[in-house]
């Protein structure tokens, strides 16, 4: 395991035990979730958030290096957001929306 995957897995250990601290009605999902994202990653340098199949590659096109970019920025970007709802809504109490927000992240991250 290279070290900065290693730090990224202790980061999301540490944050997940003072998260436990402060536990909400889904804590211990979302605590889940990363550390099933930072398995994922440590296992397979590819892994990651994905988006939906554009148009153009269903019409057989080639993607550009810019438009590959731009759709793997996007993805983190949503799955980040997504994560980021599920913290607030666990904050707030909200089951409900935790739920939904884990349900959209595990969905970008291929994750069931």
């Amino acid at each position: 395991m290279s070290g900065s995957r290693l730090w990224a897995l202790a980061a999301v250990v540490v944050v997940g035990g003072s998260m436990a601290c402060q536990a909400g009605p889904c804590t211990n999902d979302i605590v889940q979730l990363q550390a099933q994202i930072a398995r994922e990653e440590a296992n397979s340098p590819s892994a990651g958030p994905s988006g939906p199949q554009s148009v153009g590659a269903q019409l057989h096109h080639q993607p550009t290096p810019s438009t590959v970019g731009a759709a793997e920025s996007k993805a983190s970007a949503d799955a980040k957001f997504a994560l980021d709802r599920a913290r607030q809504a666990d904050a707030a109490g909200d089951l409900a929306g935790c739920q939904r927000a884990l349900t959209e992240a595990r969905e970008l991250f291929g994750l069931q």
